[in-house]
């Protein structure tokens, strides 16, 4: 059974998509079948599996707005057994072309369903606020992961994305469950990092064992158009993102299997 993971938080510049790439690629690793659906206008998850944008008009875009089928347009990338469904920045004008529409919280719920058994994971990479395309993305999934910088001002954006989760859990999707807190950039010679773990900790207890340090690799693996974990595999960044892909497997009681090679039927539309 798959399971459809959003990663959000509201503040920009948490390590989100660093997350959301790299845990994706750790996972495909361990032998899962692994799509990242970016959902971000920014298309930064895209552009850092080494992906071309998807086309104006196209990718996600025309999934809400158009409800035009997703699978055809799913890409393969480099590393076995991970797929990704571009998106461009055309994204940004489905929150305005949207409002008037009936049931519009679920258009991406509806647009997934088809790619759920094509894939153990699918993680949604959110944009950075909490709008509607956030919100369509926390509606469609069964869970959500939320990456925390290890600074104070992380801490009170916490408690606003808490709330608008319980919304959600309220109104639009009662399976919602928060997975678990990560935090990244994470500097252990600060007391500021371990403060904020500890206030993070104290409050969530689903927060997770591994902790992402802060590292110029992560911020450099991107613009290579790779996850951490081929561009420098024995990094410290990758060693905590494959420990991270341990972990959420332990919880979501996976067991690791031989790494695949290649994404479902070589990646759809690929």
């Amino acid at each position: 059974m798959s399971v459809v993971i959003a990663l959000a938080n509201q503040k920009g510049g948490v390590g989100k998509t660093t997350t959301t790439v790299s845990l994706a690629a750790a996972l495909a690793v361990r032998g899962m079948r692994v799509l990242v659906l970016d959902a971000d206008p920014q298309a930064n998850a895209t552009s850092a599996l080494g992906a071309r944008l998807a086309a104006d008009g196209g990718g996600l875009y025309a999934a809400l707005v158009d409800e035009t089928p997703l699978v055809p347009q799913v890409i393969a990338t480099a590393t076995p057994g991970l797929d990704v469904l571009p998106t461009s920045p055309a994204l940004a004008g489905a929150e305005v072309e949207l409002v008037s529409v009936m049931a519009r919280e679920y258009r991406m719920k509806r647009a997934i369903e088809p790619l759920r058994e094509r894939y153990d994971a699918i993680l949604i990479d959110c944009p950075p606020s909490l709008g509607l395309l956030t919100v369509n993305a926390l509606s469609a999934a069964d869970e959500v992961i939320i990456p925390v910088q290890s600074e104070y001002f992380a801490l009170e954006g916490l408690g606003h994305l808490a709330h608008t989760i319980e919304l959600v859990q309220r109104n639009l999707n009662p399976r919602l469950k928060i997975r678990g807190v990560v935090l990244t950039m994470y500097d252990n010679r600060t007391n500021l990092s371990r403060d904020v773990e500890m206030e993070v900790r104290k409050h969530f207890e689903s927060t997770f064992r591994t902790v992402i340090p802060r590292s110029v690799r992560l911020a450099e693996a991107p613009s290579h158009g790779e996850p951490i974990n081929t561009f420098d595999p024995l990094s410290a960044g990758a060693r905590a993102y494959d420990e991270l892909a341990e972990e959420l497997m332990e919880r979501l009681h996976v067991a690791p299997q031989p790494a695949s090679t290649g994404g479902p039927e070589g990646g759809y539309g690929a």
